[in-house]
This record gives structure tokens, sequence and C-alpha cells, in this order.
């Protein structure tokens, strides 16, 4: 299955002054995969080395040398490492952090040769590591699961991903592609992005999907163990299963457990943002960018990993979307804000980590909220998930003058609009945008848009 990340990938190559690439995500997103992927396509010599299944290989690695280090894992693996021709993948590198300094000796000493390494729990590593990270010597890939667009393709709909990538604001959008792409959306909520997960829908069923799904989910739950000696396993777990059922909501640790202590709840949550299941997508006050400058940490809502396994979770099928006809009206609107939201939260380059805002105001008894806040160059954007024939737009209305913004960006199941009132202008993506509102928005400045 084809992953835009190939691309990342093959500039990252391509480099004259390469340094060793880390992909950093969660677990079951597909980073080997993308790694294998990139090695066949380039007719690269694999040398992979897993270090949660052979971590006494981390003995190899020392500072000293690194060609003895290359000649070692030569003979380990009865292969040929050559610089032109192999690509070294170290897997699971969190399982091996002595590693981690060593590969700034591969990048002074090295530098020709191709190194990639991935880690699922890296975060866990990085946080409390005492060894010296070799900064200015490494670089970041940050991989989330798979995009609509990426499903599309997948799933031999090539032609609507087309479409989609070369749409204008001012194109017609026919009823029946526009009912097809919508159709999609509703599979592609229910499957996810999880490359397990919809490599079994594509060549099993429905049922191969859900259990896939099931399994990704039990290999979550299982890496909590490992976790034990910070947090009770049984805590984890229940904070692990609230997560779908809050998302869109400004989180209060009582909706999670009446019983239990904000403190505790709170450092359980820690644990499982670090291992990239679940985010905290914080308040900003939003008066400018970079929008994580103005956050405040008390307040935020929860994101979870996958809208297929969030779904799973919640116990949401696919007739549960096909019922509800727009999207939005399903599991009360939340799903639709976890659909939006995974792909916002990934839509950076891939070597800025994910991040993503909202914004919130009370004032007496008039409280307004807008679902995300993103920024495209100096301007900030609000970004509202709303049904397209009942969702108010009045915190939108009270954000753009707050702020003296004049645009806004709508998701929902309608055809997609742009829609001008007297002192603002909102465009209005059905849920397949979701990839593409950076090049429509551009557009829109442009002036290519209908006036």
């Amino acid at each position: 299955m084809y992953r835009n990340a190939l691309e990342f990938i093959k500039k990252w190559y391509r480099k004259e002054n390469r340094k060793p690439l880390i992909i950093r995500g969660a677990r079951q997103v597909g980073k080997s995969y993308l790694v294998r992927e990139f090695a066949r396509r380039e007719s690269l010599s694999l040398v992979e080395v897993n270090f949660e299944k052979n971590p006494e290989v981390a003995d190899l690695f020392g500072k000293q040398s690194i060609k003895r280090t290359c000649e070692f894992l030569e003979i380990q693996y009865k292969v040929r490492i050559e610089p032109q021709k192999t690509l070294l993948f170290l897997d699971e590198i969190q399982a091996a952090p002595q590693v981690i300094p060593v590969l700034r000796y591969f990048y002074e000493e090295r530098p020709e040769l191709c190194l990639v390494t991935a880690g699922s729990l890296l975060e866990f590593v990085l946080k409390d590591h005492s060894f010296s990270m070799p900064v200015g010597r490494l670089e970041y890939m940050h991989l989330g699961p798979m995009t609509f667009e990426e499903f599309l393709e997948a799933n031999g709909e090539a032609g609507a991903k087309k479409f989609i990538g070369e749409f204008h604001l001012k194109d017609p959008m026919p009823l029946p592609l526009h009912q097809r792409l919508m159709d999609q959306i509703r599979i592609y909520c229910v499957t996810g992005g999880m490359p397990e997960a919809v490599k079994a829908f594509l060549h099993s069923s429905w049922e191969g999907c859900e259990a896939a799904k099931s399994n990704i989910l039990s290999t979550y739950a299982d890496d909590f163990s490992k976790y034990r000696h910070r947090i009770p396993d049984v805590r984890l777990r229940k904070v692990f299963q609230k997560i779908p059922r809050l998302v869109g909501e400004k989180l209060k640790y009582v909706n999670i457990d009446p019983l239990e202590r904000a403190k505790d709840l709170n450092l359980a949550l820690d644990l499982l943002c670090m291992a990239r299941v679940g985010y905290r997508i914080y308040h900003s006050a939003a008066n400018g960018v970079p929008l994580g400058a103005e956050i405040n940490e008390k307040f935020f809502k929860l994101l979870f990993l996958d809208i297929g396994l969030a779904c799973s979770v919640c116990g949401l099928n696919l007739l549960d979307f096909e019922r509800a006809e727009d999207v939005n009206l399903v599991n009360q609107g939340r799903m639709a804000e976890q659909l939006v939201g995974q792909h916002l939260l990934y839509d950076l380059p891939l070597y800025q980590a994910p991040e993503l805002y909202y914004w919130a105001r009370a004032k007496n008894t008039a409280a307004a909220a807008i679902d995300y806040m993103i920024s495209k160059g100096p301007q900030v954007i609000p970004v509202e998930v709303k049904s397209g024939k009942s969702g108010s737009l009045k915190s939108l209305h009270l954000f753009l003058k707050e702020k003296r913004l004049s645009l806004g960006i709508r998701f929902n199941s309608e055809p997609p609009t742009v829609l001008k009132a007297k002192d603002f202008t909102l465009i209005s993506l059905p849920f397949y945008f979701v990839g593409q509102w950076r090049r429509l928005y551009e557009e829109h400045l442009d002036g290519s848009s209908p006036k």
C-alpha cells in the first residue's frame, strides 16, 4: 500500500548531507512496512535489526569504531553492508536506548551509509534518557495512520483520489460523485487508517477488519504491562477505553472515573500520549502564530490515534454511519471530530511533531468554542466540524469578530461551497477534502474561487 511518507524518505535519501533518520509513531502505523517498501522500490539490500526480538545485537554497536560495528553486523547477518547499495534498518530502537548515542558516529564516520531507525515507544526513552543525545546529527519523521486519500488508493479508487487532488473551488461537484466519496468516507471511518486493518478489509472481509482492529487494541493493552512500575494496568486500561468516548469534549477527569484522583488519571493519560495512542488538543488563545505559544495546559480536549480503532472501542460499525447519513450525527459528532482531527494533527511537514489546538471562551452565559485551530503562514484559521444542515456557526462568528479575522473553514457532509457574508468568508468543505484544505485555502486567497 502506498504511503505519502515514501516521498519524504526518498527526498531524505537523496540529500547530500544525509543524517540517520528516526521514524517516530505509535505501534502498528506502518513504520517497518514503510522502510521495507522504500528499500524494495529503491532496489536496496535491506539489513534489518529488531532490538525487541534480538536485544543482544545491541552489544555489537560500539562508539569506538563504526567500521568494526558494520563488520560485526555483516558476520551476524551474513550480508555485505555496502554504502550505496544497503539500507541498515534498526527497528524498535527504544528497546536498546544505548544505541541511540552511537548514531552520531554513523553520521560522522559513515555518512554515505543509509541508516533508518524506528521506535514505537521512543518517547519514553527520550523523556527519561540519561545519555547524551546526538543533537544536530539526526533527522526525525513523524508517522500517523493512513490518510483517507491513501485509503482511497489502496481501495482501488485512484481515480477518486486524483479527482480530490485536482478539484478547484470554482468547479461544480456532481452529486453522484459527492455521494460516492461520502460512501468512501463512511467506509474509512470504520476501517480507519491502521495498515493492518485496511489490508484485512481489502483482502478479507469486514469481519477480518474488525478482528485486525481488535488485535491492534489488544497489542496496545498488552503494552500496558511495560508501564506497570509507573501506573497500574487497570487505570491505564480505563483511560485508554475512555479516550474515544470523550473526543471533542473539554476533559474533566470526573468523566473518566469520579472515584479516581485527577492527578493519578493525568499520569496515566501522560503515558498514553507518550505512546501516541492519545493526544491532548490544548486550548490556545489564538491571537497569532505559533498557536502553541499561547496554550493553557489546564484546558484540553482528547483525540484518539485512529478513527477505526475509536469506532471499535465505541462499538460502532458501518450500519451506524449509513443510518445517520450525516457523518456528524454519529456518536454525537465525536467521530466526525476524530476524523478531521487526526488528519489535521498530522497535516504538518513530517519532520515536525504533530500538534493541534482548539479555542474556547466563556463569558457570563455566552460560551463559545471552535473545534480546531490551525494556521497557514502567519494566518490563524478557525475550523468547525458541523452538520451541513443544522450546524450553528455562532461561535465562529464570535471568534472571527473578536480576533478581527475574515475567514473560517467548516467540514461537513455537504458538497463544497464558498459562503460570503458581510464581514467574513466561510470555506465549507465535505469531509473527503480534509487532506486538501491547504491547497483549497491558498486557491481561495489567490482569487481563483467564485466571488
